[in-house]
């Protein structure tokens, strides 16, 4: 489909939905509900199709393509760790801006960088050689005020060039047909790009260009070199590695730091020009070697973590079945729908998946069905009161609409605010988690709801069954609130104070760098080979790929500092009838940079800030306390639990934690919506007994989302294999301490809050 169509399908589906929701007649709504997941079904499925074409895998999943890029010393300067690192960063802020999706960029020794990036075809492999060298050395010069006489003085040998200047073509085209001239340009250059704080590309009537913001000291001297060149209408030569990509005419002072690079580029090239000058490597670097590799986490481990995976999602569609019977078809269909929305929409924005982004839909996935469980679970309460089918439907999606806008809405800030200021793997998880709770907004609640409208009035739908497995007794949850806070005040220091034993030895070497140990092989061994010689290592992160130059195969392993020696002679040892050879044996750097650290710690701490002033304006304060030491508690405690247990973070457990933090707070505002409920309808008793009596009602909601949550990840643990084993082990102490956080702790922190205020809490809106 093309850009205009798609815009216009666009328009008809906003259309549509505002007339669902605009519209009180129960026929127009069924027929506006069905024709928007046809066409929304149509729409997705046209973009997903062919999956292999549409939806990039990333490096982690698929492989791609690996360089070593050398930095080159500038008059006899040795190269030095800042050299190094500012190299490291450039290069992981331009890779990113490409779109070309989580890359591992890694220092490799003092003077190697390793860039490895998913999915390159010859064309743009070629394309990213070339940007990954372009120095991109920026410098605004002077023209000589006569430069065009000068120039031809100089042709008949009238002349000679003055004194500071240096004699270099300008190409550009005009009206169809390339133009060189030739411009005296000042040899030192007047600005330099040292001075751009960010460029960025735009379109107008004149084409594609490269606007450029500069910091305070470069645009008082852009302001004063303008200055000086309005009155003559000099021209300003606009240099990128020492050649003129414009020379505009100055006809005023420009006072506020803005520069704009013009020069009839096409999109692409507008775009690559403003990622290189925002981010100029200060050292040159070489390519030393291009090689293709295979996927990081090993075919074996892609394979099993697919079968598992599908078998826990089988499992809990089986379990949705059994416990809701009929209106449990219409969820799994609805479900269903949820899937190929979410990989539609991934295709349309040419998504790259990864396994943090698996983590992000493992998430979604669970926010779905826990949308389905709310709303099936207050119709079960409708229909116990007696109302009509038609009436208990019309209550419970109603009632349910709260809770499942507020969770998701929660969350969706959370993903927001991770998209915008992180990057690599966690943006990518943002970016399937906000695709995934769209979908399943709308499968959960127009797609069902639109569903049962249709089964009443052709199927003679008049009632429907559910099977209760729901404790009856009612349990004093608040009243062993202080032995619930001390627990869990206990397990918050053992897990800081084992964190903090643990120290440097808590973070893999995605983190802190470790060794790299290349082999020959010969015969050619397997990773499956590989990893499972290494059992005996007790390895707590190793990283293996088969690397491919040609016709030449090698084996790429990263492993902990000071462990590339063990792993050479186990090799050897486990496979004596192969030749195996040390290729390369070095130092690796880490591949979470600085930046990219504090990206991801700035939008964590933004989006508690996000998520502590929504929480506010649709509850109270003390709710919002309440939500967020939860949330902390939960990420805390897991991380504790897994560093005793021996694991280090990686890239992979980055995923792990947003998913565990996601599944806290959507939990927490869950159990938050019936007790705001309880709150707003309350006839009587104390505070403590009403919200004991609202948490008490979301108990079955709560057991089956958790446990249905926990079926799929307990799938990927148990068959995953050993790569993906701590990925769900963390999900699964996440889960648990989520669920046990929103009512032991969330809860209580809301009720002393009233208390230490003097107020009892409202039901706000």
């Amino acid at each position: 489909m093309t850009p205009l169509l798609t815009f216009f399908f666009g328009l008809l589906l906003l259309g549509l939905f505002g007339w669902y929701f605009a519209t009180e007649s129960e026929v127009k709504k069924r027929w506006l509900g069905a024709v928007l997941t046809v066409l929304l079904l149509l729409f997705c499925i046209d973009s997903a199709t062919p999956p292999s074409k549409k939806i990039r895998l990333g490096l982690d999943l698929k492989g791609g393509t690996s360089f070593l890029l050398q930095l080159v010393p500038q008059n006899g300067q040795p190269i030095t760790a800042d050299m190094l690192q500012q190299a490291v960063e450039v290069i992981r802020k331009r890779v990113d801006k490409f779109g070309v999706g989580e890359p591992v960029i890694a220092p490799q020794g003092t003077e190697r960088i390793l860039v490895q990036i998913p999915g390159l075809d010859p064309a743009q492999i070629q394309t990213t050689k070339e940007q990954l060298q372009q120095v991109a050395k920026l410098e605004f010069a002077e023209v000589h005020p006569d430069s065009s006489v000068l120039i031809a003085q100089i042709e008949k040998g009238e002349a000679i060039l003055p004194p500071g200047f240096v004699m270099r073509e300008h190409t550009q085209s005009l009206e169809g047909k390339e133009v060189t001239e030739r411009l005296l340009v000042k040899k030192e250059a007047d600005l330099t790009g040292d001075h751009v704080v960010r460029a960025n590309a735009f379109f107008d009537q004149g084409g594609y260009g490269v606007t450029l913001d500069l910091d305070d000291q470069g645009a008082k001297t852009f302001f004063e070199l303008t200055t000086q060149m309005a009155p003559h209408h000099g021209r300003l030569a606009i240099l990128l590695d020492g050649k003129i990509q414009s020379a505009p005419g100055v006809n005023e002072p420009i006072p506020n730091g803005q520069a704009r690079i013009t020069g009839h580029f096409k999109e692409t090239e507008a775009r690559e020009l403003a990622s290189v000058l925002e981010n100029p490597l200060r050292t040159p670097v070489t390519i030393e070697e291009a090689r293709s590799v295979s996927p990081s986490l090993g075919g074996e481990s892609i394979r099993s973590g697919i079968v598992s995976g599908l078998a826990g999602l089988a499992l809990v569609m089986l379990f949705v079945l059994f416990y809701y019977r009929l209106a449990g078809c219409v969820a799994l269909v609805g479900l269903w729908i949820n899937i190929v929305l979410l990989f539609g929409m991934m295709a349309m924005f040419h998504f790259v998946l990864t396994l943090p982004g698996i983590a992000g839909i493992i998430l979604t996935i669970g926010l779905a069905v826990d949308a389905n469980v709310l709303l099936y679970e207050r119709l079960r309460e409708e229909l116990k009161a007696g109302k009509s089918l038609e009436a208990a439907l019309n209550g419970a999606y109603s009632k349910a609409f709260s809770a499942i806008f507020d969770a998701n809405a929660t969350t969706l800030i959370t993903a927001g605010i991770l998209f915008w200021q992180a990057s690599g793997p966690v943006r990518g998880f943002s970016v399937t988690l906000m695709l995934g709770i769209i979908a399943s907004l709308f499968s959960a609640i127009l797609f069902t709801r639109t569903a049962f409208r249709w089964m009443m009035k052709y199927a003679g739908l008049k009632r429907i069954t559910m099977v209760d497995l729901a404790p009856k007794h009612q349990f004093n949850f608040l009243g062993r609130r202080v032995i619930a806070i001390f627990i869990s005040l206990l397990l918050i220091g053992g897990s800081l104070a084992v964190f903090g034993i643990r120290g440097a030895n808590n973070f893999g070497i995605d983190f802190r760098g470790g060794d790299l140990l290349v082999l020959d092989a010969k015969p050619t061994l397997s990773v499956t080979e590989i990893r499972t010689a290494l059992q005996p290592l007790h390895l707590t992160e190793e990283t293996i790929q088969m690397e491919q130059a040609g016709m030449q195969k090698m084996i790429s392993i990263r492993s902990a500092e000071d462990t590339s020696a063990r792993i050479l002679d186990q090799l050897k040892r486990s496979f004596p009838d192969h030749k195996v050879i040390a290729a390369k044996q070095e130092k690796v750097g880490a591949q979470i940079g600085l930046e990219f650290a504090k990206k991801a710690l700035l939008a964590l701490g933004l989006g508690m800030v996000g998520i502590l002033i929504f929480v506010t304006l649709r509850f109270e304060f003390s709710f919002a306390v309440g939500a967020l030491v939860a949330l902390l508690h939960d990420v805390i405690i897991t991380a504790g639990v897994f560093s005793l247990t021996g694991g280090e973070l990686s890239l992979v457990m980055v995923g792990a934690i947003l998913t565990i933090a996601g599944y806290s707070i959507n939990d927490t505002i869950v159990v938050y919506d019936r007790i705001r409920e309880g709150l707003r309808n309350r006839t009587g008793g104390s505070v403590e007994a009403l919200m004991n009596r609202s948490i008490n009602e979301t108990l079955g909601r709560t057991m089956l989302t958790g446990g249905m949550t926990l079926l799929s990840v307990a799938s990927l643990f148990f068959f995953g294999g050993a790569v993906l084993k701590d990925f769900a082990f963390a999900i699964l102490i996440g889960i648990l301490v989520g669920t046990y956080s929103s009512v032991f702790v969330a809860s209580p922190i809301v009720l002393w809050c009233s208390k230490l205020g003097g107020r009892k809490p409202s039901s706000a809106i």
